[in-house]
């Protein structure tokens, strides 16, 4: 065997046993699977899991979870995952044959509302019919709450990392309290007579009941559920009744409600404006800050203070969002 021959060899072995290395560092980093639905949950448990975890979520930016039907690839990924958390309360409506087949094959599948309520009686809320009102992230603390359930239920899957994961809620935790400090001080910023949120869906009672902001939605707690006519022009009545000069759109549900909203207003004579757009069931885009859930709540608590007559600065709470030239 020529000398060229052998070093060649050397080296091709030399490359399998890196790449080997690799491989088994990256076994070890991550030693078990989550999928989650929501982008919201998702953020919370991997801030918690941290290296230990390979989170992954189903529902991306822009998504409506009310009416999202899960893909083969989804139904893969819930079933050969090692933790699924979920939000429960009929938010992923469509999904809950799925969430039940998967909970069948393993058991450690998690409703995060469920867990929730176990902890604080009486926060969920529910509407005029007695539906439950599934959003419960909009008050970050109550929200907070639910990432302490998240770090109890990993802590028992992997309890030699109980340590590690309280540590990293506690750490979440602060960053949540500075957040929700920020929306008390920001939205109480807002006239109290101008103090009123009117959206697309009612996905924000939770902010207002937290934050003292009255809270109007166009359709119910639910996106499936229709708007006639006669709710929209309800709600023009009263936007032009209290000189309402703003009204708010959402990422995940389509405008043209709100927008019926300022053309009736108009023709009576009242300007209302289309104040900003909200994250309210899905985040923004992966990899930004408003594709956080700290970013997400940011954006919404600046943008809804900014556009009422209230002050906050344009950048948000800690000057990282993005500037919208539109």
């Amino acid at each position: 065997m020529s000398r060229c021959t052998t070093l060649a060899l050397i080296l091709v072995s030399m490359l399998n046993l890196t790449a080997c290395d690799r491989a088994g560092a990256g076994a070890a980093r991550h030693e078990y699977t989550v999928t989650a639905t929501v982008g919201m949950i998702t953020d919370i448990v991997k801030q918690v899991a941290g290296d230990r975890a390979q989170v992954e979520g189903i529902m991306k930016e822009g998504i409506d979870p009310h009416l999202y039907k899960p893909t083969r690839s989804d139904v893969v990924k819930l079933l050969n995952a090692d933790v699924v958390f979920y939000n429960g309360l009929m938010l992923e409506g469509k999904m809950g044959d799925v969430l039940i087949k998967v909970a069948r094959k393993n058991r450690h599948v998690y409703a995060v509302t469920e867990m929730l309520q176990e902890q604080s009686e009486g926060y969920v809320m529910t509407d005029q019919l007695g539906h439950y009102d599934p959003h419960v992230w909009m008050h970050v603390g109550g929200w907070m709450k639910a990432v302490q359930a998240v770090a109890r239920a990993l802590s028992d899957y992997d309890p030699d990392y109980a340590d590690f994961y309280q540590d990293n809620a506690r750490s979440y935790l602060e960053q949540l309290g500075r957040l929700d400090e920020y929306a008390r001080e920001a939205i109480g910023s807002i006239p109290e007579r101008q103090r009123v949120l009117v959206t697309a869906h009612d996905a924000f009672k939770y902010l207002g009941r937290a934050y003292g902001i009255q809270v109007r939605g166009i359709q119910g707690i639910s996106t499936e559920s229709e708007a006639g006519v006669r709710d929209i022009n309800e709600l023009v009545e009263f936007l032009v009744a209290n000189e309402i000069g703003a009204v708010f759109v959402e990422t995940s549900v389509a405008d043209k409600n709100v927008r019926a909203l300022v053309e009736g207003a108009g023709a009576r004579g009242h300007t209302v404006r289309i104040g900003g757009k909200l994250f309210s069931d899905a985040m923004g885009p992966p990899g930004t800050y408003e594709g956080t859930y700290i970013g997400m709540i940011d954006h919404n608590v600046t943008t809804i203070t900014r556009a009422l007559g209230g002050t906050a600065p344009p950048r948000g709470m800690q000057g990282r969002l993005a500037i919208d030239d539109g």
